[in-house]
């Protein structure tokens, strides 16, 4: 892969790296979810039909998405309010080393600095290709939470479906409430396992969904 050094304009561009997951009928996806993908041929060609359509039945919060406010806040911003270039521009991937948790003791190593957009990359990046929910993934601690606002970052991205436990709901609404809440978008289900840790060029955007609490998303990366 080139990188671009920037010393002259025919400096070959790095190539773009794809960290969102494709919606599928055999995609992971919250086992609570009351809904789940279905994915069905409406025309297929195969069948004596002379075009193509395909039908999307889908949880907004299935596969790679963008979390707004609204999902935990009846008065917060919703998903098409999002300003255009909240989740577009330079991003830092940061590897966790711990296989629980995300805390505030190893998110002080890594001198975080406001306006950054973050993703972690966790062990979580080799779960979502197993095909099935583990329900034992990284996720963020209440104090890595704490420790996110404080430091006032702008995005947060995480490489599975949630970014609080699947098994403590109290965790699960208070990492959401804390960053949500600060006004800090978050991406959930990221394909990090082919990313290495540093700066990238970010860019993800949302479906633009009236009213939404969330929205499906496709994420790129490219190395700055």
């Amino acid at each position: 892969m080139d990188k671009d050094t920037g010393n002259s304009p025919d400096a070959p561009k790095a190539e773009w790296i794809d960290i969102s997951y494709p919606l599928s009928r055999d995609m992971v996806h919250w086992p609570k979810s009351p809904v789940y993908p279905h994915i069905d041929w409406i025309y297929h060609p195969a069948k004596d039909h002379p075009v193509s359509m395909t039908q999307l039945n889908i949880n907004v919060h299935n596969g790679t998405h963008v979390d707004a406010p609204r999902h935990f806040f009846a008065d917060g911003t919703t998903i098409d309010e999002m300003p255009l270039d909240a989740i577009m521009g330079i991003a830092r991937v940061i590897e966790i080393k711990d296989p629980e948790l995300i805390k505030p003791e190893e998110l002080a190593t890594h001198d975080i600095q406001s306006g950054e957009r973050i993703l972690f990359k966790t062990r979580n990046s080799s779960l979502y290709k197993m095909g099935k929910f583990v329900e034992d993934y990284v996720y963020i601690s209440n104090e890595g939470a704490y420790f996110l606002r404080d430091k006032k970052v702008s995005v947060v991205g995480v490489d599975y479906l949630a970014i609080g436990s699947y098994r403590d709901k109290e965790n699960l609404f208070e990492v959401h409430e804390t960053l949500l809440g600060s006004g800090i978008w978050i991406i959930e289900a990221l394909d990090l396992s082919a990313v290495k840790a540093g700066e990238y060029e970010l860019i993800c955007l949302p479906l633009r969904l009236e009213q939404g609490d969330a929205a499906p998303a496709r994420a790129i990366l490219r190395p700055v």
